[in-house]
């Protein structure tokens, strides 16, 4: 069963997507199944693989706001072993529609129940603020994976989601857990930032992971190119990094990785007849549903006539 990690972090701007997109790729690239999930409305990680969700007649918002459409029926195979499950604004309405609704906080990891056999691991891009989706994702997650940029106004947002994550762990997921912090535009020369890793260091004991990102223009172009930085640039600081990263993740969950080939096995046989089940019945309600409205249609013609 898929570990499903929440990147998180309520400032926008602190390589929250960037950590997404490729921890996910050095995931994949590493030979595990990984879906990534794009729960921000700018859709800038689907963007960043090169997918134009805003085209996109079936995103995350649909599986957010119809539980009979199944996340398998709108995933997009992106790269060997990467899926996507795309966002556009139409998810910015989605926290209205489900203001109203019994359970409104369970249904992200009720929807990712339907593939958590069919992958290893779920990687979920949280928007960059405390909102209802953003609860969503944490109820959904075994843990959370903070990037924090190393300046003082992310270190004190860092508080506000630490008080969310213990407020989301009391009352909605007690198996929560925080992986860890990654510290991101990080530059070890300049004496804030070696501050800042100080005060994370000494305010979070044992949180601050042992990989640092460092300020670099290639993360800014790799998506111009609709690539990771692993693709763009293999041996750039950066790829290292979230190779780093990755490995990280996989040492975390060592005692699942350590019967990985029986597991693989069973992912690689749920991988392939269910999935096309679950696309073929997504198409029957789309057509059923067209067919119902072209019946509405011609009813109400010879009344306009």
């Amino acid at each position: 069963m898929a570990h499903v990690l929440a990147v998180t972090n309520q400032k926008g701007g602190v390589g929250k997507t960037t950590t997404a997109i490729n921890l996910g790729a050095a995931l994949a690239e590493m030979g595990h199944y990984t879906l990534l999930g794009d729960l921000d409305p700018q859709g800038g990680l689907s963007l960043g693989l090169g997918l134009a969700a805003h085209d996109l007649d079936l995103t995350i918002y649909n599986i957010l706001t119809d539980t009979r459409i199944p996340v398998a029926g709108i995933t997009h195979h992106i790269r060997p072993h990467l899926d996507l499950l795309p966002s556009n604004i139409d998810l910015a309405v989605a926290e209205f529609q489900l203001i109203a609704q019994m359970g409104r906080e369970y249904i992200l990891r009720e929807a990712l129940q339907g593939v958590r056999n069919t992958y290893e691991y779920i990687v979920l891009d949280c928007p960059p603020s405390l909102n209802l989706l953003t609860v969503n994702a944490l109820t959904a997650a075994d843990a959370i994976i903070v990037p924090l940029q190393v300046e003082y106004f992310a270190m004190r947002g860092l508080e506000q989601l630490m008080d969310v994550f213990s407020r989301v762990r009391r009352r909605l997921n007690p198996s929560l857990e925080i992986l860890g912090i990654v510290p991101t535009m990080v530059d070890v020369r300049r004496t804030n930032d070696q501050q800042i890793l100080q005060e994370v260091t000494q305010a979070y004991p044992g949180l601050l992971l042992d990989v640092y990102v460092k300020e670099s223009i290639k993360f800014a172009d790799a998506p111009r190119h609709q690539r990771s930085i692993l693709e763009l640039d293999p041996k750039h600081d950066g790829a290292r990094a979230y190779r780093k990263l990755a490995k990280l993740v996989l040492q975390h969950y060592g005692e699942w990785s350590a019967n990985r080939a029986r597991r693989i096995q069973s992912v690689k046989q749920n991988r392939r007849t269910p999935s096309a089940r679950r696309i073929q019945s997504v198409k029957q309600n789309r057509c059923t549903q067209s067919a119902r409205r072209i019946q509405t249609l011609r009813r109400l013609l010879p009344r306009c006539r």
